[in-house]
């Protein structure tokens, strides 16, 4: 009987350590598409940043010129 249990015991063990490593690793993949979403709108903010800028250098040419 007291091997049975211990037997249970190992396996509820098991158990668990395998469901914490399967929510470590969704934690782990969430905090990596956050990451990679937040590169995404930086990037295009500063694309959008150099736009604008290049918008306002082509208009001070434009006055420059006329």
């Amino acid at each position: 009987m007291a091997d049975t249990n211990s037997q249970n015991m190992s396996y509820q063990a098991g158990e668990a350590k395998g469901q914490a490593q399967e929510k470590a690793s969704n934690m782990m993949d969430k905090a990596s598409n956050a990451a990679e979403s937040a590169k995404e709108s930086i990037q295009e903010s500063g694309q959008q940043m150099m736009a604008k800028a290049q918008g306002a250098a082509d208009a001070v040419k434009d006055a420059v010129n006329k």
